[in-house]
């Protein structure tokens, strides 16, 4: 059971439920993640600028590559929630998470994606060589930084125990999914 509770749309103060309205505009859902941090909606706009990044990363890195590298990180994290997001998001696209074909780049970002959170202060310098070689220094930056945030949301999630989303549930690990 979460440690912090969800917002109630219908006492909470107008700038809460703006955010909130916002945010089902933008991304037409809301998750029990998001209605904790609307508590603070200037943590809820930080939070959400991993949409931001990700829109960055976009003409660069598809859909496929994030989902694996946030995939990695959210491993690497223990984070249920997480996992189970980026699970659901590739079996969606009729991949299968638990035994995925990874492409060259793929096997690079989820080999990063996973030493950013085992040890930030030592990520092999082979990696460093190899991803220098395949992207911008600029690129770079947004996927760091976009990491930094997949890993503050594992962490949010993790730290708080918030509740699962029940709509996840058939992408768990050990699930059957049909």
């Amino acid at each position: 059971m979460s440690h912090l509770p969800q917002i109630d749309y219908d006492t909470a103060s107008q700038e809460v439920r703006a955010a909130h309205d916002e945010e089902v505009r933008l991304r037409g859902r809301m998750t029990n993640m998001k209605r904790t941090l609307l508590h603070s909606p200037a943590a809820h706009r930080i939070y959400a600028e991993w949409f931001t990044l990700r829109a960055e990363l976009d003409p660069v890195l598809n859909d496929r590559e994030i989902w694996i590298f946030s995939h990695a990180i959210s491993k690497a994290a223990k984070s249920k929630i997480a996992i189970t997001f980026f699970r659901r998001a590739l079996i969606s696209k009729g991949f299968n998470p638990d035994a995925l074909e990874l492409s060259r780049a793929e096997a690079l970002l989820a080999a990063f994606g996973k030493a950013i959170v085992v040890d930030s202060n030592a990520v092999p310098t082979e990696l460093w060589v190899k991803l220098k070689e395949r992207y911008e220094t600029k690129v770079l930056v947004d996927l760091v930084a976009f990491a930094g945030i997949m890993l503050a949301t594992a962490v949010f999630n993790n730290v708080v125990e918030v509740d699962f989303d029940p709509e996840l549930e058939a992408f768990a690990e050990g699930a059957n999914p049909t």
